[in-house]
């Protein structure tokens, strides 16, 4: 696998005191806009993950990252556990309604943060945070929510966290079960009747959920919607296409444009944690697609990353790429490589393994 230098230097540029701004023109990030709590769990999870490749003295660059948007999680949690996600650039929270998807992104973002922080004084704020969370639970009502709840739930019942979380675990996967088998059909394997946004995120949820419990029929749905998720994705050219989302993917109906990094990041993330529990290495090549994606291996031809400054376009359309380069995109390219190399058994020397912060070379 040809590797790049991994550079952080565009998250920093998109992270102020508050967090990480959604939206830029260009590289440029645009104020205006705003912040949203998705990306703020977005570019913890990231941080957390590229803590595994760098030497000791560049941990404390993405601790100090870190450290800012579990922050901004603490901050935007209602009293009742769930987060507020939009919020305006003076700070104000913008109208709204709760989110499956914002509460189970944190809930994953905390729960990797109790396992990955070795600072006790971190783990505590995560540890509050997260049990708040927990409570909300129930309210979910959606196959990406329950997903992600269930990853979370899985990695701390591995980890033998000290909660009660095994009922919450089967909760969430007897939901997703639930639909899978009300919206499956012969030639239609999934868990809703349209195939959306990130849906690589509900197989990756069941595969986490098998882990932790073992459940044969947990593993066999979640291979059999993500085998069917990689046909759906993949070009003439053995090339991968995530579903575009100009209306989505429907029987009937499959767009080619516009295609998301965050989908293809996501399949990513499903098929490195099917190859881990398999050892299948048609999930590992699909793994390799979705990194070549960001680097020219698409419809269009089209270089969406930058290594040198870890910035990505936000989409791929039919005349090229989106050139503005947002919080989601980067943290999915960023994501997509963390994964890649944590597949491929980390960094093989220091090259590799170093990454390029704000005033480094």
């Amino acid at each position: 696998m040809n590797r790049h230098r991994v550079s952080f230097r565009h998250l920093q540029r998109l992270t102020d005191d508050t967090g990480i701004l959604e939206h830029s023109l260009g590289k440029i990030p645009r104020r205006r806009e705003g912040y949203s709590t998705d990306d703020q769990a977005r570019a913890l999870w990231a941080c957390l993950e590229w803590m595994n490749f760098v030497q000791e003295e560049e941990r404390d660059e993405l601790t100090g990252l870190a450290d800012t948007y579990l922050s901004f999680l603490l901050w935007v949690q209602k009293d009742d556990g769930h987060f507020h996600n939009n919020i305006a650039y003076d700070r104000t929270r913008e109208r709204e309604t709760p989110s499956d998807d914002c509460l189970g992104r944190c809930l994953w973002a905390g729960a990797l943060c109790l396992i990955r922080l070795e600072d006790e004084d971190r783990r505590l704020a995560a540890h509050d945070m997260f049990v708040k969370a927990m409570e909300r639970i129930p309210d979910l009502r959606h196959p990406r929510g329950w997903s992600f709840a269930l990853a979370a739930l899985s990695l701390l019942i591995q980890r033998r966290y000290p909660l009660q979380l095994e009922p919450l675990a089967e909760w969430t996967a007897a939901r997703l079960m639930e639909s899978y088998r009300a919206h499956g059909k012969p030639d239609w394997h999934w868990f809703e009747p349209v195939v959306t946004y990130s849906g690589a995120v509900i197989p990756w949820g069941l595969l986490c959920g098998y882990e932790a419990f073992r459940r044969q029929e947990w593993l066999a749905a979640a291979r059999e919607s993500l085998d069917f998720l990689i046909r759906l994705s993949t070009n003439g050219k053995g090339q991968i296409r995530p579903v575009g989302n100009r209306g989505w993917c429907s029987p009937g109906h499959r767009p080619q444009w516009d295609q998301q990094p965050v989908d293809v990041m996501k399949l990513a993330l499903a098929c490195a944690k099917a190859y881990e529990i398999t050892g299948n290495a048609l999930y590992a090549d699909v793994v390799g697609k979705c990194r070549g994606w960001f680097y020219g291996e698409n419809d269009a031809g089209a270089l969406l990353a930058d290594p040198e400054d870890g910035s990505c376009c936000d989409g791929l359309g039919e005349h090229g790429p989106n050139l503005n380069q947002g919080a989601e995109s980067t943290i999915a390219y960023l994501l997509t490589e963390a994964i890649a190399r944590q597949m491929s058994g980390g960094a093989n020397d220091e090259a590799d393994s170093h990454i390029v912060c704000a005033g480094k070379s």
